[in-house]
């Protein structure tokens, strides 16, 4: 029984992407992530993977200065993990996952929680098209769905920047590699209003069949005219479109509004998650 740490995606990939691939509903980030190692997205990154008995029973990755990014594990080894991290000189400023591994991990772990996100996953039952607020489909109304280009760089870096400073997420991180990934990859969507954005929403290529929706963000003054529902759909419709067959995205519990939204346009939960910060 043993945790091996290595920043050769491949010898990671050979281990781990099999046991990601056996649910890769609950393990959409972590597969997301590798994904990003292997474009060579992020510098120093650090994976890892459990094995028992012969087979993968955990897994890991972390890219700084994102948070330590946990699969679920068995919880009686994350001591262990966590002896390893601290011998090799890893700073986490936190670790996110499965509710009750990261807080496993968290509780020996030799800083102390900071402050924590509670959140859950959500994957999509039966698309279902937004009412606005007078009964009619928001999609059948002013605005439309467009995918965003590399032009549109300065105001979706600006739009995720805005997203990480309100949602209190990955706020020391620099967005503009991934915007502009994203961009090339065709993963992000706006909601437009008379050729203006009102909303914005991520989606990922599909992987394995899976594709998550997000970050959803739509600023202060464009808010409460159903434009979220309409770009969560526009996005959705999309995955849908580019073969995904499980779409899935992540919500803050402390948000009921967009937790509602959701619901409302077909999404059910899977289970919880949560991402903690250190002093």
């Amino acid at each position: 029984m043993t945790w091996t740490l290595t920043s050769d995606v491949s010898a990671y990939a050979e281990a781990a992407e099999p046991w990601l691939l056996r649910d890769h509903v609950r393990n959409t980030v972590l597969l997301t992530v590798l994904r990003w190692i292997r474009s060579g997205q992020y510098s120093d990154p650090l994976m890892g993977w459990f094995v028992e008995h012969g087979e993968v029973r955990g897994a890991l990755c972390h890219t700084p200065p994102y948070p330590l990014l946990l699969g679920s594990s068995p919880f009686a080894e994350l001591p262990a993990l966590v002896g390893q991290l601290v011998n090799r000189g890893r700073e986490l400023p936190g670790v996110t996952g499965p509710v009750e591994t990261v807080s496993t991990f968290a509780s020996a772990w030799w800083q102390p929680e900071k402050e924590r996100r509670s959140e859950r996953l959500y994957r999509l039952a039966m698309l279902v098209a937004p009412g606005g607020p007078d009964g009619r489909s928001a999609l059948y109304g002013p605005g439309r769905a467009r995918v965003a280009t590399l032009d549109d760089l300065p105001t979706a870096v600006h739009w995720f920047r805005a997203f990480q400073t309100e949602a209190h997420v990955d706020v020391s991180a620099d967005p503009g590699p991934v915007v502009s990934a994203r961009l090339n990859r065709n993963e992000l969507v706006w909601w437009e209003l008379a050729g203006r954005p009102v909303s914005l929403a991520g989606v990922s290529t599909p992987i394995s069949g899976m594709s998550r929706i997000g970050p959803v963000f739509t600023p202060p003054e464009f808010r409460r005219h159903g434009y979220g529902s309409a770009v969560t759909y526009a996005a959705t419709r999309k995955a849908i479109d580019d073969g995904a067959t499980e779409v899935l995205l992540f919500t803050d519990l402390s948000n009921p509004v967009s937790n509602s939204i959701y619901q409302s346009i077909g999404y059910v939960p899977v289970s919880d998650y949560a991402t903690i910060t250190f002093s």
